[in-house]
């Protein structure tokens, strides 16, 4: 049985989690400092990975922290942050959690993606595309989860049609996010083909967070207290807190047990502790030549070659 509060022991580990300044990402990074691992928080402003940084520190005093700068509609920032990840001697763990929670669909970035396309999806993809030779140097030189892990969300299950086209977005912030997130999934599990196909020692995974609410989210100074904005919610006295939502993320992070192509979500899919759920079918097993077009795209999008099938392995 997985305890939330007992995770394995994550000394000599490196974890990047992105978003990390608030709300999930900040308590993922919380929980993986407390198991030892060296946290690498990313986020896009300064003022905010200091006040993270302390939080931190004010619960876990032996936490292992440094920062990168990463505003994920920028493709300059995400290039830059790249670069700096990847001259790390080791990657263990890259947790892509951040994203704009913009409620406009119609919101662009100076690329002219929509923002939510950006920040949820393009920006990721290159993430990944530019990180996953260090990942993988770090799999074969130490062994032990090496692991890309997808943040998602439980309204991709309402989805009726797959999708192919990945530029198609919505007017309606939720029904744009939605399908941004479809299309993280989409791409969270081919990955995770490709790179048991070219044998290399990186699993990718999805989590669905469920409901995480500010109002039984745990003080934390300057992350959740006076000075921070609390967002109403009509789930609230259904919900958990942020802390409880970060959860599947880590559990996917630091379980043994956990395998490329699963995903994790509340065991009620709402709350609950952290259990494997059924992807749905059409993000983990869609029409191939439909996942072969959205691939595609998102290479041709991030501006990356994703490093994987022939000639990837090490050997």
């Amino acid at each position: 049985m997985w305890d939330p509060d007992r995770l394995p022991e994550q000394a000599g580990r490196t974890v990047v989690v992105t978003g990390a300044t608030a709300g999930i990402g900040y308590f993922a990074a919380e929980q993986l400092a407390a198991a030892g691992a060296h946290v690498v928080l990313a986020g896009r402003s300064a003022t905010r990975l200091d006040t993270a940084e302390a939080a931190i520190r004010g619960q876990v005093p032996s936490a292992s922290l440094s920062r990168v700068m990463l505003d994920l509609a920028s493709k300059e920032s995400v290039a830059d942050a790249a670069a700096e990840l990847a001259a790390r001697q080791r990657i263990d763990g890259l947790l892509l959690n951040g994203g704009s929670m913009s409620a406009w669909g119609s919101s662009r970035t100076a690329e002219g993606l929509s923002t939510l396309l950006a920040t949820h999806v393009v920006a990721n993809v290159e993430l990944v595309g530019r990180l996953l030779p260090a990942m993988a140097e770090t799999g074969w030189r130490h062994g032990g989860p090496v692991r890309i892990v997808h943040t998602s969300t439980g309204f991709v299950g309402l989805l009726r049609k797959g999708v192919s086209d990945v530029r198609r977005g919505s007017r309606i912030g939720v029904v744009a996010y939605t399908r941004a997130k479809a299309v993280t999934e989409m791409f969270a599990f081919e990955l995770d083909r490709r790179l048991r196909a070219a044998d290399m020692p990186v699993a990718s995974l999805v989590t669905q967070p469920g409901v995480g609410v500010d109002a039984r989210t745990p003080r934390r100074p300057g992350i959740r207290d006076e000075t921070v904005p609390v967002r109403r919610h009509p789930f609230a006295p259904w919900a958990q807190g942020k802390d409880a939502a970060a959860w599947p993320a880590v559990r996917a992070l630091t379980d043994p047990r956990a395998k490329g192509g699963e995903l994790y979500a509340p065991q009620s899919g709402v709350k609950g502790p952290p259990v494997r759920a059924t992807p749905p079918p059409l993000t983990a097993n869609p029409a191939p030549e439909a996942m072969a077009a959205v691939w595609r795209q998102l290479e041709e999008l991030a501006g990356v070659r994703i490093p994987v099938g022939t000639g990837a392995a090490r050997g």
